[in-house]
């Protein structure tokens, strides 16, 4: 019930309107089938109604439905009793709907706040926390658990609602006789009990349905982002063989839960059959009972019984999916723990020069800078070069604020980093990663992804200064073209021309280059080198790269071994900061 209690707190008052709803549904039709057993007696027994002999005494029920409605001037009629009845269904139809319509709402909502939770947190996450995650795990998470999470809330909010309205009928019952009904209930309340192990049985099937679900979808995830060389090495069947096995093992979680639902469903209902024929043998035949009693009782015990097998089973569906919610929410507490920490608020203004003064970062035991300092100034063509994990990447992340220098600082002119508004500086940047990473959508919708505030005028533009217009204009619908998945309709240098242009779209103050011309051939790479130099100037450029074309066309050029910096080449005419071994 923690469930519940959870989701009924985070929606308190949409909750409370639903659960209030189906009460007061139960209540309805328990007063509808309260006319049913003074129907009972008029049709049955009509001397007993109108004032006359009667052959049995009346139940409590019956004496107190009979005295409201003499209250009220009205006459227990046939006619009345069936419109009473009749008003009640429809009463209870009315309210049902209602809350359904308000569950429907909340449902929805919930899978909603919860992926948005999650996005919205790691997308607030530090850079460290990030890489260390398998993409598929909040894929399923986005995808499956909150979906999942959803139906949780449905089946909570169900299970109750039976148990109100088996509460209603219960009261209806004990009017008619207490006796009869508490033992019934005590019965019926054994055999749900009888039956709790296949309901713990589906509940560790749904367990295991989470976790292999989370494992299957990030293997996939990772597995067709990787489907170009497995194809081409013919290993298809080695990831389809990782594939089939998680597959399977789902498989035998999803035929445990199925077959212990099934089971519970099978075994509830003869159960109740069998006590509910004996109940009936034993009212009519040993205790000679009237038989209008015996009828109402035995439909309203059914009544609470069925309702009470309803609760059983969300329940069931309740424990097979609450490890969805479990899990979601686990993840959404993780990222927000691991949230980047709040910079400065002063707003940045980039008119001199960044810096790196005295820094030391480490990964584990291993130092990729120690003491290391260095200065881009404002305009200038700046590239580093070095060995693979010689702290290239590593720079332009301190840069960006996605890492924290362990000593020492970047400075921002005359500020260091960590007194400026970081989400202000990083809108003045642009980056351009090593891979490629076009949506299956249109140029247009690739370079401006989708903001508001930029016209197609301002992507025309980016694309001119990518020296990406030529190629876009000859498209067969332009810039509205389709570049297909991952931009693979694109040769390479045109996918990474579009990827700059991403970068400059909003006019940043830094373009950051990471390793953006590794992957192409000469004669594109030297397309590339032409577009950074007639940016030059406009802009401060960093660009990371392996490639001699790019170190040719900068201003000035580093190179990192060891944890150290040594300054190649410089035509900025400004001076290297000390610390830096040239």
């Amino acid at each position: 019930m923690r469930l519940i209690l959870t989701f009924i707190r985070r929606y308190p008052v949409q909750s409370l309107l639903a659960l209030l709803a189906m009460l007061f549904a139960g209540i309805a039709e328990g007063f509808g089938l309260s006319m049913l057993l003074p129907l009972l007696g008029v049709a049955m027994d009509l001397p007993s109604v109108s004032g006359g002999v009667s052959h049995h005494s009346k139940s409590a029920l019956e004496r107190a439905i009979t005295e409201i409605l003499r209250t009220l001037g009205l006459t227990p009629t046939i006619s009345l009793l069936l419109f009473v009845f009749a008003f009640s269904v429809m009463l209870k139809a009315a309210l049902v709907l209602l809350a359904n319509k308000r569950v429907g709402y909340i449902v929805a909502q919930l899978s909603t706040d919860l992926r948005l939770d999650l996005i919205r947190a790691l997308f607030a996450t530090r850079w460290e926390y990030y890489v260390r995650q398998p993409i598929g795990r909040f894929t399923n998470a986005v995808a499956t658990e909150a979906r999942r999470s959803a139906e949780a809330y449905l089946q909570g909010i169900m299970i109750l609602t039976f148990i109100m309205h088996a509460t209603v009928y219960g009261i209806v019952a004990l009017m008619v006789d207490w006796q009869a009904t508490i033992v019934t209930l005590i019965a019926g309340i054994f055999i749900l009990y009888s039956l709790r192990r296949l309901v713990t049985k589906a509940k560790k099937a749904g367990r295991r349905q989470t976790k292999l679900l989370k494992f299957l979808l990030s293997l996939l995830t990772d597995t067709l982002q990787s489907i170009k060389p497995l194809k081409a090495m013919a290993r298809e069947d080695m990831a389809y063989a990782m594939l089939q096995a998680k597959t399977k093992s789902l498989n035998k979680a999803l035929r445990k839960q199925v077959f212990s639902k099934e089971a519970l469903q099978a075994l509830q209902e003869p159960l109740i059959t069998v006590f509910f024929v004996f109940g009936i043998y034993l009212a009519l035949v040993r205790w000679h009972l009237p038989l209008a009693r015996v009828l109402l009782m035995a439909f309203m015990l059914t009544k609470v019984l069925k309702t009470l097998q309803k609760a059983q089973k969300e329940y069931q569906n309740l424990m097979i999916t609450e490890s969805a919610y479990w899990s979601l929410q686990s993840k959404i507490e993780e990222t927000q723990a691991a949230q980047e920490s709040a910079a400065g608020t002063i707003a940045p203004s980039f008119s001199s020069s960044i810096r790196l003064e005295g820094v030391l970062f480490s990964y584990g035991d291993r130092f990729v800078l120690n003491n290391t300092s260095l200065c881009f100034p404002k305009g200038s063509f700046s590239v580093l070069t070095g060995v693979s994990g010689g702290g290239k990447t590593t720079i332009a992340d301190l840069i960006t604020g996605l890492l924290t220098p362990q000593e020492g600082a970047v400075w921002i002119d005359d500020l260091p980093l960590t007194q400026i508004d970081l989400r202000a500086w990083r809108k003045l940047i642009g980056y351009v990663p090593q891979e490629t990473l076009l949506l299956h959508d249109s140029v247009l919708v690739n370079v401006t992804l989708g903001a508001p505030e930029l016209s197609e005028q301002d992507a025309e533009r980016a694309l001119r200064e990518a020296g990406a217009w030529g190629f876009v204009a000859e498209m067969p619908e332009g810039i509205h073209s389709v570049v297909g998945e991952r931009g693979m309709r694109l040769s390479g240098g045109q996918r990474q021309r579009i990827t700059i242009a991403r970068a400059l779209v909003h006019q940043p103050q830094l373009l950051i280059l990471d390793e953006a011309t590794s992957a192409l051939d000469p004669a594109s790479e030297v397309e590339i080198c032409r577009t950074l130099r007639d940016l030059k100037g406009k802009l401060t450029i960093l660009a990371i790269t392996h490639q001699r074309a790019l170190s040719d066309a900068a201003d000035q050029v580093f190179r990192l071994s060891n944890g150290k910096v040594q300054l190649v080449e410089n035509f900025t005419g400004q001076e290297q900061p000390a610390a830096t071994p040239v």
